[in-house]
């Protein structure tokens, strides 16, 4: 009996040093934090504080969301513990020139790569795809994004869903908004017909307002991912590994499931894990 005591106490102390080894390799496979970053040994997020599940500030006024949590685990690998980082709240207008403007380090804000910012900002490998869509009232006539001709649509200012109606339906009236809650406010006031925004955030509202619904056809299908400054591979290859490495350890799915409630929580982990679908507009 002893021996097979010895024998399951030297397999144990095997398994210890592999799992040893193995979170050895995942330090080292990270690169080395930018010196700038080690001596301010403090990170600057600019993350959105209106769109939940990603990133929103609870009853407490507390920061919280996935990508709130993308950046505290960021601060936990570069710096060695999560609450060395602070956060701003940034806009669809203004994310990309708080950015510019050095006023965060970088942003995890709910920010689709598109041309126009490549060429303006860097971006990591995405984290995940995104979608848009728009909510109407339950009992609108509207069906399809066509149907949106000659309608008022509220939208965030300097939104990719605004610049793809003026590209594409420039016959639809948008009503520009400086934040989320404005542009619901302004959809359930009626002063506007419909209202789009990333198909994950319209899953929320939808969710949460019965006299809501989705129309349900995605467009703008496109990747979300980390954005930083021009000329600063070094921290752009860091963000890159740290991606990588949430993704290796199923981060993703945990933070998903402690923000979102578990009837729509299938919507939010299929953008994380499974593959982007094709375009149908």
């Amino acid at each position: 009996m002893s021996f097979s005591y010895k024998k399951l106490s030297a397999a144990l102390a095997v398994s210890c040093m592999s799992l040893v080894a193995v979170s050895a390799a995942q330090a080292v496979d990270m690169p080395a934090v930018p010196a700038a970053i080690k001596e301010a040994g403090h990170l600057r997020v600019g993350v959105r504080c209106d769109q939940p599940p990603y990133g929103y500030q609870d009853e407490k006024g507390d920061f919280a969301g996935v990508e709130v949590e993308m950046a505290k685990q960021v601060s936990l690998w570069a710096l060695g513990a999560k609450d060395k980082v602070s956060f701003t709240c940034v806009t669809a207008e203004n994310r990309v020139p708080q950015l510019l403007g050095r006023k965060v380090d970088f942003l995890i804000a709910t920010l689709g790569v598109t041309p126009e910012r490549q060429r303006v900002i860097d971006f990591t490998t995405p984290y995940r795809w995104g979608a848009s869509d728009v909510v109407v009232k339950k009992d609108s006539p509207v069906q399809k994004i066509s149907d949106l001709k000659g309608k008022t649509l509220a939208t965030l200012k300097g939104s990719v869903q605004a610049k793809w109606f003026e590209d594409h339906m420039p016959d639809v009236k948008t009503l520009r908004m400086n934040s989320a809650a404005d542009a619901l406010q302004a959809f359930r006031q009626g002063r506007a017909d419909a209202y789009t925004h990333d198909a994950a955030t319209l899953v929320v509202v939808a969710d949460n307002d019965k006299d809501a619904r989705r129309i349900g056809e995605p467009f703008q299908i496109s990747d979300a991912a980390i954005g930083v400054r021009k000329n600063d591979e070094q921290w752009r290859d860091y963000l890159n590994a740290a991606v990588l490495r949430m993704r290796e350890e199923h981060l993703f799915r945990g933070w998903v499931e402690q923000f979102v409630p578990q009837n729509i929580q299938s919507y939010y982990i299929s953008v994380f894990e499974q593959a982007k679908p094709a375009e149908t507009l």
